[in-house]
């Protein structure tokens, strides 16, 4: 049985699954920035929701990429998440 990096590794060896994968790499850098952020505040999801004034599930959907629905946070969500962390947003664009 293969392991997980395993297993990506043989995934991403196809060209097709490559270039899916890289293209959701922005998406991936948020979600783990968010993760990332409540970890580093020591704060449980159940902890951020009741911050935000949410459920535990919204903020697990939110670490998450949005669930089924594939959505993007609004902003406002953002600097919610952002707020009870104890953290600001800030966006950049950035030249290729």
């Amino acid at each position: 049985m293969l392991t997980h990096n395993e297993l990506k590794q043989k995934m991403l060896s196809k060209p097709e699954v490559r270039v899916a994968y890289d293209d959701l790499e922005d998406e991936f850098s948020v979600f783990d920035e968010l993760l990332r952020a409540r970890v580093s505040a020591g704060l449980t999801q159940a902890e951020v929701a009741e911050i935000m004034g949410t459920k535990t599930p919204a903020i697990a959907r939110l670490e998450s990429g949005g669930g089924r629905k594939q959505h993007s946070p609004s902003l406002s969500t953002l600097r919610k998440y952002a707020e009870a962390v104890g953290c600001h947003v800030e966006i950049k664009l950035v030249q290729n």
